[in-house]
């Protein structure tokens, strides 16, 4: 069989860990053999991001940005216990922050739904999209460790040199500060790219915040949410009978969990990680989501919401099999794919991309799955296996 042959290289960006290794399989198994590849690869494993002071993360962002599709794999943050682990030189920054700072726009995560594992929260029937906001607050941070006796300020200095003292505490005690900060034109291009996702599947748009608390911080985001809503956005939504509404996150849970689905729930960027989690977590499990920042010119780059799957990896360097799941990691090559192909007008391309999509879902239909869906999947003829045996399943299927 003549494989598919691709114009346009994507940005390949390796990961680390038991992703890093269901990367390889992935490629071997189910893409290799029916897709001429191209990528330009760069490597964010955590021992090559030490060893180029993290460069390699910002190489791989402009590369995003310059041929337009990028596919990513789970990479490591590291805390104090993985700079001593790895032998670090400094504790890097997250590479998915680094990257979303450059490319800025949104990302969209969205479950990914079999009916063999039905949602924990039982109302739900449609799937939910979190937007999440790609830049700032604690992802670009500055933090430090702060003595008893020491006091904080917030200093801002104005364009004309004079400066406003904002005290935020004296310490009586040992403690810690931190400041973070975001940008207008980060925020409206935010706002627009959920107003516009929202016309595009045509579901209602939620905005929530905590402005009741952070009257200047969060409430600027709830401000030019509504801005550009009735400037722009509010007749769109009435002709395609849509609605749009901002409410306070505690609120928001609430609404969630009682309702039956099917909306965009736009957050901030710490919530829109979290809420992302949960909503994968009631759907079935973390590693059924998909994930793609959209920046504000028409870039993308999709990535498996989870993480590198440390516990898996301990297993795996003993020689043991390990039954991980590949499936988000799999809809991110997926999807970066069938963006590639429309991008350059390749349909067997595109066409290719859906068959993986529906070859791996038909293969969990008919009861063949990695452990963490068989421990929870209703029917009959249920069988876990190994992540590979997966994989050559969903290839059985392709063939």
């Amino acid at each position: 069989m003549a494989k598919i042959q691709m114009t346009t290289p994507l940005v390949e960006m390796d990961g680390d860990e038991m992703t890093r290794v269901l990367w390889k399989m992935i490629k071997d198994t189910l893409i290799y053999p029916f897709v001429d590849l191209k990528t330009e690869y760069y490597d964010l494993g955590l021992e090559h991001r030490d060893e180029t002071q993290d460069q390699v993360t910002i190489d791989a962002a402009k590369a995003n940005a310059r041929l337009g599709v990028g596919v990513k794999c789970a990479t490591i943050t590291p805390n104090a216990q993985r700079m001593e682990e790895y032998h670090l030189k400094q504790m890097w920054k997250s590479p998915n922050g680094t990257l979303r700072a450059i490319l800025d726009g949104t990302v969209f995560r969205a479950p990914i739904i079999t009916s063999r594992v039905p949602p924990y929260v039982s109302g739900w029937k449609k799937p939910i999209t979190i937007a999440r906001h790609a830049y700032g607050d604690i992802y670009r941070n500055v933090e430090a460790r702060v003595k008893a006796g020491d006091k904080a300020d917030l200093v801002i200095t104005h364009a004309d040199g004079s400066q406003d003292v904002l005290p935020v505490a004296a310490y009586a005690c040992d403690g810690v500060a931190m400041g973070m900060h975001n940008l207008d034109n980060s925020i409206a291009s935010f706002a627009r790219a959920c107003f516009e996702y929202a016309l595009s599947a045509g579901q209602e748009l939620w905005f929530s915040t905590k402005d009741t608390i952070s009257k200047v911080y969060d409430h600027r985001f709830k401000d030019i949410f509504q801005e550009i809503y009735d400037a722009e956005y509010k007749q769109r939504f009435e002709e395609k009978g849509i609605s749009y509404f901002y409410t306070l996150i505690d609120d928001a849970v609430a609404r969630v969990i009682r309702s039956e689905g099917g909306m965009i729930w736009a957050c901030k960027n710490y919530d829109g990680d979290v809420m992302s989690d949960m909503v994968a977590t009631a759907f079935g499990s973390l590693a059924m989501m998909t994930s793609v920042l959209v920046s504000p010119d028409g870039k993308y780059e999709y990535e498996a919401a989870h993480g590198t799957v440390t516990r898996h990896y301990y297993r795996y360097l003993k020689g043991e099999e390990t039954s991980t799941n590949p499936v988000a990691t799999i809809f991110a090559w997926s999807g970066a794919l069938a963006k590639r192909g429309e991008l350059d007008g390749l349909a067997d391309l595109q066409a290719f991309a859906k068959r993986l999509e529906k070859a791996t879902l038909d293969t969990i239909e008919a009861g063949t799955m990695t452990g963490d869906l068989a421990a929870m999947a209703q029917g009959e003829g249920i069988r876990k296996v190994t992540s590979q045996a997966f994989l050559d399943a969903i290839a059985q299927r392709l063939q």
